[in-house]
């Protein structure tokens, strides 16, 4: 039996934000296995963590469709859980070595600042596909790791219904709704039927496309994102050029055994 948690992450509220798995292993699994408990879960991510002292733990991220090179939330989720249970008391920073390179978690009072890499963003062309699987016309459109659509000032992206299978046919890993926002700084959504999950509930790789973005256009580099799916999340974002720090808070929704 393995213990299992399921955190929400970028809230501070049960039912909000985005939900992952995590679990603590002596070491990895193999691939298989790891990729059926991820789809047995049925969430947007589950982590599985390695132990390698009390402040560094390697780190991998499974979607229920294939392993992800860079997951937020779940390494928040992750971070919260070390922090809850494992962490000394004399310590707020712990690394997790993953295949997006070196990532740490920093507590600082309810929050837990990420650090990590911005994606560089090369304009692209809007096109007729990209208009037809969102259901609204984008003013512009960046590729990363991911393909970002910026829709123009007061687009209702709450009420955006892309279709998935065309959206599953843009470039892209994921596919990422974005507009300015009268509350906060900007808002988003995110897609990513590629790793069958129809829409990201906060998507914390895909803020390492929206706020380099947002912070060149809006001339600053503290920003407030809102997640605009249907379970909400906030972000407090800080772009530091090649790195992108993301803050959020946790909250614990489950604990379980796992038999496998």
């Amino acid at each position: 039996m393995t213990k299992s948690y399921v955190v929400d992450a970028f809230t501070d509220e049960i039912f909000k934000g985005n939900p992952a798995a995590v679990m603590f292993l002596p070491e990895y699994p193999n691939d298989t296995l790891m990729q059926n408990i991820a789809m047995e879960n049925k969430l947007s991510e589950t982590a599985f963590a390695v132990k390698k002292d009390s402040t560094h733990y390697d780190l991998r991220w499974f979607t229920p469709g294939g392993e992800i090179d860079l997951c937020g939330h779940a390494t928040l989720a992750t971070g919260f859980l070390v922090f809850k249970f494992a962490a000394p008391e004399n310590s707020n920073t712990v690394t997790f070595n993953t295949k997006g390179g070196e990532l740490t978690v920093t507590k600082k009072d309810d929050l837990y600042e990420m650090n990590f890499p911005s994606y560089d963003l090369k304009q692209v062309p809007v096109t007729e596909e990209m208009t037809t699987a969102f259901g609204e016309q984008p003013a512009e459109a960046y590729m990363g790791r991911d393909l970002l659509c910026v829709f123009p000032d007061r687009t209702d992206i709450e009420n955006l219904n892309p279709d998935m299978d065309k959206l599953s046919q843009l470039d892209g890993l994921l596919q990422h709704a974005t507009v300015a926002s009268d509350k906060y700084d900007c808002a988003s959504r995110s897609f990513a039927p590629k790793l069958a999950v129809p829409e990201d509930p906060v998507c914390g790789s895909g803020h390492c496309h929206i706020v380099p973005y947002w912070a060149k256009r809006l001339r600053k580099n503290h920003l407030t994102a809102y997640q605009a799916s249907p379970r909400s999340g906030v972000l407090y974002c800080d772009y530091q050029g090649d790195r992108t720090l993301l803050s959020g808070k946790a909250v614990l929704y489950s604990e379980s055994e796992t038999f496998i």
